[in-house]
């Protein structure tokens, strides 16, 4: 009778789960202890906190003079303007999101290359919770800290537009949509480079493919000739996903800002459904 008890007393009935079992809380802890502790990840925020406000305050700076001259005679003659001035409060965050795909990369990337990953996953075995937790995390710290740095571009750069009279409101056309939209492009654009990473496992080969897709292909396409050309260069992650981070395109013929935005995230998404199926079927 006490040999049957002591054997009920350690086996499980049904399905309760046994006492100390890992949930998803832990995961999610583990990744933001990461996030935050991990070096590479704290320059990789800081350079995309730095480049983005520091060159939107210099273009401000630089062009505020001419600007303020173009839109005065603009004023006069009824001339179309070649650029306006809400397309440089945010002018600088084009650079930061060269930062937001590298930590993509490495928060996938860097536990491939130090080994580090067959400890994450003897920890937490369960690779999809695994998976999960790095991609919340991800974008959650750039979703809030794209929409931070955005609206501190902002500040810092409009004060040299106010300075020559043409500074710009939160409340006009396409500002406000670009604060929020810069943070939510951060942060499926880290996804994209998590993605990247997941597939390929090398931090320089997921990031060299991913600028050459955002910055360098998107662009060689509008060569392309006729109407499908128009469409591939639509369709590209960058061309089509950075529209909702600026007030006003700078080319009227690519998608509107929130078909675009989510076009790019059909594309992160299959890529990351693909990065899903190597993390969990392929040794680590």
């Amino acid at each position: 009778m006490t040999t049957v008890t002591a054997r009920r007393g350690m086996v499980p009935e049904g399905d309760a789960e046994p006492e100390g079992r890992v949930g998803f809380g832990a995961f999610l802890n583990a990744e933001w202890i990461k996030v935050r502790t991990v070096r590479s990840t704290f320059w990789t925020l800081v350079t995309m906190a730095a480049l983005s406000i520091g060159l939107t305050v210099m273009i401000c700076a630089v062009v505020a003079d001419s600007l303020s001259k173009d839109v005065a005679e603009a004023a006069v003659t009824g001339k179309r303007l070649d650029a306006y001035p809400d397309q440089f409060v945010f002018w600088g965050m084009t650079f930061g999101q060269i930062a937001a795909l590298v930590l993509g990369v490495l928060v996938m990337s860097a536990e491939y290359a130090t080994g580090m990953i067959r400890s994450t996953l003897t920890a937490m075995p369960r690779r999809t919770q695994a998976f999960l937790a790095k991609a919340s995390i991800l974008a959650v710290v750039l979703l809030v800290l794209g929409m931070l740095i955005a609206l501190i571009s902002y500040l810092a750069g409009n004060p040299f537009l106010e300075a020559k009279d043409i500074g710009v409101e939160l409340s006009d056309p396409g500002v406000g949509r670009a604060l929020i939209g810069n943070g939510l492009y951060l942060a499926v654009l880290g996804l994209f480079g998590f993605a990247l990473a997941a597939l390929l496992r090398h931090t320089a080969g997921a990031i060299t493919i991913g600028l050459a897709l955002i910055y360098v292909i998107g662009g060689l396409v509008g060569l392309l000739p006729g109407k499908w050309g128009e469409w591939v260069t639509k369709l590209m992650p960058g061309n089509a996903g950075g529209q909702v981070a600026v007030a006003r395109r700078w080319d009227d013929t690519m998608l509107s800002p929130w078909v675009g935005f989510g076009v790019f995230c059909a594309e992160v998404g299959v890529l990351l459904i693909l990065g899903w199926f190597r993390f969990t079927r392929k040794d680590a």
